[in-house]
Parts: C-alpha cells; structure tokens; sequence
C-alpha cells in the first residue's frame, strides 16, 4: 500500500474502534464517510463541491476519462442512469471525474466530450489527483454510490459485463435502487475493470 493511501486510512479511521480497507480497495470501505471535494473545475464552466450535491438522497461518483477505450464504452450506460434517477428534480446526483495528466484527459477535451456528447452529468477535473487518491480509485472506470449521509453502499464496476448485451446484474442501479429505499445493496464491492488511473510517481 502506498504511503498517501495508508496516512488516508489512517485518518479515515480516527475516531472510530475499527477500520479495515475493503476487499478491492486500499483506501475505503463500506460504510465509511466518503472524502469531499471543494471547488473542482467542471465541463460546465463552473467550480464543483461535495456540498452543491447536499439535496440529493444519492450520489453516485465516477472515476473515469477519455483515453481508455472501456472508460469510453461506459460512458453512455453512466449517462442513461444519469438522465433516469438524476437531473435537477431527481434524487440521484451524479458526477464523473477525470484525474489523468495526460493532454487528451485535461479539462478542455472534457469539455469538448461533454458538449459533444450532451452528457447529462458535470465532468470535473482534479489536476492534483487528490480525491481519486483519497477513494482509492483504482480503475477507469469505477463506481462509488453514496447514500445520504454520504457513506459508501458501494464501490467497483457498473455491472457484470463489458458487452452490454451480455449484463445480466447492474451493481450500481442496484444500489441506487437499495439506497434511495434505505436500505442495502446485496453486491456491495466488485473489483473495477478498464484500465488503470495513470497516477503521477511520487517522489520520495
């Protein structure tokens, strides 16, 4: 475990008698509060914090980008949920975020995909990698849904199959689903699939 995610740990874990990180994820487990974001720039022009979300019943955050090709074959399934359980009368927020360096996952070409796409949902960019880091995202894409007092229901891949003529379970509508009744999904961590976050090395 690298030493940014074991200090997040750490410090997620204050005040309570017990922490483990969860099956697939170093950083995060069930349960667990998950970490805000503040003023993260947007697709849409304008700056993004966890608290602009506060009415939503459920959030449900992406990790995900341009430049994997199975990040992009996801997009218009996240997208469909976004536009059946979110916008501005929904219960359900949703939000992806990009925290790649590389030039075609910057702001700008979010922007251009997002219009482009006429995506339902804020594409936010985070340069300094820091919430990723701080979920302990792993995989573009990956899944995180939220329940109303924030704490992770779920985490891992939107469902079963890449192909999504071969989906049989929807782990995150399932969740959103479960949630918005208060109560629990049955699949509560998968491992992502797609490629890896393209983390920057850190310096020791």
């Amino acid at each position: 475990m690298r030493l940014s995610n074991l200090l997040a740990v750490i410090v997620t874990c204050l005040g309570h008698l017990t922490c483990t990180a969860g099956e697939f994820n170093e950083v995060l487990s069930i349960g667990q509060v998950a970490p805000a974001w503040e003023k993260l720039p947007g697709s849409d022009g304008n700056p993004h914090s966890t608290g602009d979300l506060k009415e939503k019943q459920v959030l449900v955050v992406s990790f995900t980008c341009l430049s994997c090709p199975t990040a992009i074959d996801y997009e218009a399934r996240f997208d469909a949920l976004s536009k059946q359980y979110g916008g501005p009368d929904g219960k359900v927020g949703f939000v992806a975020i990009c925290v790649n360096q590389i030039a075609p996952d910057r702001l700008d070409k979010l922007t251009q995909r997002a219009k482009q796409q006429k995506l339902s949902f804020p594409y936010l960019y985070d340069e300094s990698q820091k919430i990723a880091r701080d979920f302990g995202a792993t995989f573009t894409p990956e899944y995180f849904v939220l329940d109303q007092d924030r704490k992770v229901v779920y985490m891992g891949a939107l469902d079963d199959s890449t192909d999504a003529e071969k989906v049989t379970r929807r782990y995150v509508e399932e969740a959103i689903n479960t949630s918005l009744k208060g109560e629990t999904p049955e699949v509560k961590e998968t491992i992502g699939r797609g490629c890896r976050v393209r983390y920057a090395r850190e310096r020791k």
